[in-house]
């Protein structure tokens, strides 16, 4: 009875991690709009103080004037629980979760001219839930 439970106990551990899926910037795991408001002042924080505090950017993109935008993201997924449904999981997946996204666009000085941070619900569906 005992190898049972722990056998049992190993199987709920190995799908609860197995239902769990993260991409993108470590950094933002526990930022907030208004978290990032303290550390990021528009016309005063630098590019090498952003590097510093997220790390180095997923995405760089550059305006048509040469300003340039730093892109980062992070998305945090979960299965739904029809994933773990017997016979029904075999017709499809269903994924949800969080999503952060900040952008720093940076003047021709290297200083953060604007900002935007953002947290979304995002879900991935596939076969007959798609």
């Amino acid at each position: 009875m005992k190898k049972l439970a722990v056998a049992a106990a190993i199987v709920a551990g190995v799908l609860t991690l197995a239902g769990c899926a993260g991409t993108g910037n470590d950094s933002l795991r526990s930022e907030t709009e208004a978290t990032v408001s303290t550390k990021i002042v528009q016309g005063k924080t630098t590019k090498d103080e952003i590097r510093n505090m997220f790390g180095s950017p997923m995405k760089t993109e550059f305006t048509d004037g040469g300003l340039e935008i730093w892109h980062y993201e992070l998305t945090k997924m979960h299965g739904d629980a029809v994933n773990y449904i017997p016979v029904i999981n075999l017709l499809g997946s269903s994924a949800s979760g969080q999503k952060k996204e900040l952008v720093v666009l940076f003047d021709t000085n290297n200083i953060v001219k604007r900002y935007s941070m953002s947290e979304s619900a995002v879900s991935q569906k596939t076969g007959i839930f798609n």
